[in-house]
């Protein structure tokens, strides 16, 4: 296998498969045709326009009509088994980061409605001489997603009202114990988007990515109990492990090919698909 194919695997899905959802006009979302049939049979709040396309309806008008529409329908798909489960945390909808929420949805819940979600990843490194070392997470096996895989130091989803360093410097805290102190050093260092499909649905997903170089010293705790233990390895056994394996949750090892770039150890004199991997962080999944 080669680099590319973690970009590969990360942008699996088949938007033709999917009905657009609008909001305001806008297509924010993209359902698959069951769960468009499930959502209409609720009741009023949702219905077809003359071009087939879901939205919701005349009634719902406001951020707060939607959200109240959106917690019932969603608490009650999930108590008929068509939504698997929900999380209690909210993110926020919205077309761009210039616009401001139209509405707010349990994070579980997005990929039904194929809404696009943010997160926030950091690579957090130690600098031996001219050397990099990475620290690796290992998810901890009773996780519900993705349970032992590798990870990045330190990651999390986007929740409704903070802002993307805030959630960062609260995500160090939470899940590896670093104190402000260093996390207040994150260097912010550019986004990643792919278009993934999964059992639930779509997930047209951004990360918002931060680079932590760490003293040497240093030396994360798992505090909240998602990760099992932390690993400190030389970038090289790192870029070969993402290389050649799926070991790394799917979306953590695009983070480590976007580090590898940025650092200069992919460069276009030694990596084949330097192109195609630069280009293929950035998926254009704005609609």
């Amino acid at each position: 296998m080669t680099y590319l194919d973690h970009i590969k695997a990360c942008n699996n899905a088949n938007p033709a498969r999917y009905v657009p959802f609008r909001i305001n006009g806008m297509s924010m979302g993209a359902l698959r045709p069951d769960f468009a049939t499930a959502l209409v049979s609720l009741g009023s709040d949702f219905v077809r326009d003359d071009n087939g396309e879901f939205c919701f309806a005349p009634h719902v008008v406001n951020l707060d009509d939607r959200n109240r529409v959106l917690d019932t329908a969603t608490r009650t798909l999930r108590d008929k088994g068509v939504i698997r489960r929900l999380h209690g945390e909210r993110f926020d909808i919205r077309p761009t980061l210039g616009h401001d929420p139209l509405c707010q949805l349990d994070r579980s819940a997005m990929p039904y409605f194929g809404f696009r979600s943010w997160g926030v990843h950091m690579n957090g490194y130690v600098l031996k001489g001219n050397d990099i070392h990475m620290w690796v997470a290992h998810r901890a096996k009773d996780k519900p997603t993705y349970p032992g895989m590798l990870d990045n130091m330190v990651a999390g989803g986007q929740p409704a009202g903070l802002g993307f360093l805030e959630n960062m410097i609260k995500e160090c805290a939470e899940e590896a114990a670093i104190p402000e102190t260093l996390s207040r050093n994150l260097k912010p260092v550019g986004t990643i988007s792919y278009l993934y499909e999964t059992n639930e649905g779509l997930k047209p997903d951004v990360m918002v990515n931060y680079d932590l170089e760490l003293p040497a010293d240093f030396v994360p705790q798992c505090a909240d109990g998602e990760v099992e233990r932390f690993e400190l390895l030389p970038l090289a056994e790192v870029a070969e492990i993402v290389r050649k394996s799926f070991d790394f949750k799917f979306n953590c090892a695009l983070v480590i090919i976007d580090f590898l770039i940025r650092h200069g150890f992919l460069t276009a004199d030694n990596e084949p698909e330097y192109c195609q991997l630069t280009t293929g962080l950035h998926r254009n999944i704005f609609r």
